[in-house]
């Protein structure tokens, strides 16, 4: 296998190979898979980075927690409650994790009309803003224009983030909203197999591991992460078991093209993030219109750029999903080495194997590539979650009693 892997990933990639040669021969290799990583606990994994060790505090405000996320060039981070007593246990210290797409998609729920389900609850700017925050900077979104997505011009970001209700907010004030519950945390001697159904099959896209001892979160998963992982394992004999299947051979892509959520390039920014938080999807192909070939991509990873570049869109009288793109790939190339991430549209064939697509979103810091025919003509979608999902199966009655610690969710909660 020539020489001996080196890195964090790979290491643990050793103890799956360990594992993977004392498995009973009569089983098959996924549930070979399945009983290597039931094998491993969660305090094996790699932490990431030291700069990423952040946490955000309670009372800190959207735009001091914003700066703080793109100061350390994260898109997440837990929040600390700033009223719990020194001896807090973990599930009393943290009240969840903030993110950049949940800021922006706070803002944005602010514009929307109230829902003739709930009557009752405050859902226009005003009122939310009035309920959060009091009446000194409820209306204050209104007169900023965000209702109209539509005619939203290039200068309303700035004067968003300059706006006395962006620097006032605290982040407790939008625990609840979207992406922000259920905060369900793993304990350090939880196991891989645990860690990567929830990463999967229950759509989890980061999962915090728990300190018990010192009631802290001393690590966050990410999907990202866990590709890496497979990324840095390739040569070894159980990922090249897995990993040299074909997409086909192992059910993907999962989303079909008829099933693909897609905006056109013409279309009002803020609307297209809308639609992705009505839809429930990370992102969107962008399609010009008139035509059917995808020719860029938009996720929710990307609305941080309308809050730390807001000065980008200043000279669009509007700004549309294509002025969006251009600005931030333009932005984006300025600070190529702050920035290692793209908005390309990334694209793969049916023939592709999965070690390949393992190998491409590593390298590209994506979190979907998009199956193409030879013409370019859209045929599926294939995400990290679904990645995962082929990588372990949950056996029968696996997670028992697991979810009943569950935090509750908020009761402002939309998740």
């Amino acid at each position: 296998m020539g020489e001996s892997p080196k890195s964090p990933e790979a290491k643990v990639g050793m103890r799956v190979e360990d594992l993977w040669d004392c498995q009973e021969a009569q089983l098959s290799p996924t549930e070979k898979l399945n009983a290597c990583f039931e094998g491993i606990p969660v305090s094996a994994f790699p932490f990431p980075p030291s700069n990423q060790e952040i946490e955000i505090k309670s009372d800190a405000t959207l735009a001091e927690a914003v700066k703080i996320l793109a100061r350390h060039n994260i898109l997440s981070a837990p929040v600390v409650d700033v009223d719990a007593p020194e001896d807090a246990s973990w599930i009393d210290r943290y009240i969840g994790i903030i993110e950049f797409a949940g800021i922006v998609v706070w803002i944005l729920h602010q514009s929307e009309p109230p829902s003739p389900r709930s009557p009752s609850t405050p859902t226009s700017a005003k009122d939310i803003a009035a309920a959060a925050n009091g009446n000194t900077f409820a209306l204050e979104l209104e007169a900023l224009g965000l209702g109209s997505a539509a005619t939203t011009s290039g200068n309303f970001f700035e004067d968003l983030t300059s706006s006395e209700l962006y620097k006032n907010t605290k982040v407790r004030d939008i625990s609840g909203t979207f992406r922000w519950a259920p905060f369900l945390a793993l304990e350090r001697s939880n196991s891989f197999l645990t860690m990567l159904l929830l990463l999967s099959k229950y759509k989890m896209k980061s999962v915090p591991v728990v300190d018990l001892g010192a009631g802290i979160i001393d690590n966050i998963i990410t999907q990202a992460a866990v590709i890496h992982m497979l990324a840095e394992c390739a040569g070894l004999q159980w990922f090249e078991s897995w990993g040299t299947k074909e997409l086909s051979e192992v059910g993907l892509p999962l989303v079909a093209s008829k099933q693909i959520i897609k905006v056109y390039e013409d279309e009002p920014v803020l609307q297209a993030f809308k639609e992705m938080r009505k839809k429930r999807v990370g992102g969107v192909p962008v399609i010009k219109r008139g035509g059917s070939t995808a020719v860029g991509n938009i996720s929710l990873r990307d609305v941080q750029f309308l809050l730390t570049a807001p000065e980008i869109y200043h000279d669009y009288r509007t700004v549309t999903v294509k002025d969006f793109l251009n600005a931030v790939r333009s932005y984006l190339e300025k600070n190529k080495n702050a920035f290692l991430m793209s908005i390309e549209f990334i694209t793969c064939k049916k023939d592709c194997t999965l070690k390949e697509l393992i190998q491409l979103l590593d390298k590209e810091k994506i979190h979907r590539v998009y199956v193409v025919d030879d013409d370019g003509n859209l045929e599926g979608l294939i995400t990290l979650r679904d990645i995962i999902s082929r990588l372990v199966h949950e056996p029968r009655g696996y997670f028992g009693d697991f979810f009943d610690g569950v935090l509750p969710l908020p009761a402002n909660s939309r998740v």
